[in-house]
């Protein structure tokens, strides 16, 4: 038998081969960029909506919303539709166009994810009167216990946030204590069981009440609805 029989085949150009797989690629990139660019509006619709029942569900009586946000100079403006900004609180109305609350976004490490948490105070209660967590990645049966757990949740429906003699402050910061060990009505009690994300919602809540309550008070006759608001008459936040 002749070498010519065991001969090894010709090695194919790379050429046609790199071709392939960066046409593959640029195909793959563009089909990810267009479904980004496609469920990017529907996306951003759907959290908006998700925004505003959260809005009316820890803020009782409302029935129309307006975002605001804070300037440098901490005085809250009324936030454009499709604008943005980093620190907004949202006003939250009758169907009169009376303020009956205001809805306070607070964020902070769980046990093992970030988990965001809304809010509402009700400036004539001197007290917030709500809470929904928005987004949360907590074990499931542990830490989601914060979300779904009725005795917890009742810490923050008629949570004391009443102002110190100036204004300035809170008389009584919030207060995070062991389950069963709340005593005052500025207390928050953990759940036994998922303290570790009970308490780190009660803490961010503390947080934010200390940072907004006292500035959304000084300046409560800037909240009006959004038919009264020139920018945003033709649909507010």
């Amino acid at each position: 038998m002749s070498d010519a029989t065991f001969a090894a085949p010709p090695i194919p150009p790379a050429w046609p081969m790199y071709r392939a797989l960066v046409g593959i690629g640029v195909l793959c990139g563009l089909l990810i960029v267009s479904a980004f660019v496609y469920t990017l509006p529907i996306i951003q619709k759907n959290r908006a909506e998700a925004l505003q029942a959260a809005i009316f569900r820890v803020v009782p009586g409302a029935k129309q919303t307006q975002t605001y946000k804070a300037g440098p100079d901490g005085r809250f403006s009324a936030l454009a539709k499709g604008d943005k900004a980093a620190d907004v609180v949202h006003a939250a109305f009758d169907e009169q166009g009376k303020l009956v609350g205001v809805a306070l976004e607070a964020s902070g490490m769980g046990y093992q994810d970030t988990v965001f948490t809304l809010v509402g105070y009700a400036p004539a209660k001197d007290a917030i009167v709500g809470m929904e967590i928005l987004t949360s990645r907590e074990t499931p049966g542990i830490g989601d216990r914060a979300e779904r757990d009725p005795g917890y949740r009742a810490n923050f429906k008629q949570l004391d946030v009443a102002l110190n003699a100036d204004g300035s402050a809170l008389a009584h910061p919030i207060e995070v204590v062991k389950s069963g060990k709340k005593t005052n009505p500025w207390q928050v009690d953990t759940i036994s069981g998922a303290t570790i994300t009970s308490r780190a919602v009660g803490k961010m809540i503390s947080l934010s009440a200390a940072r907004w309550v006292p500035a959304v008070h000084k300046q409560l006759e800037v909240f009006v609805p959004p038919a009264a608001n020139p920018k945003t008459a033709k649909g507010g936040q």
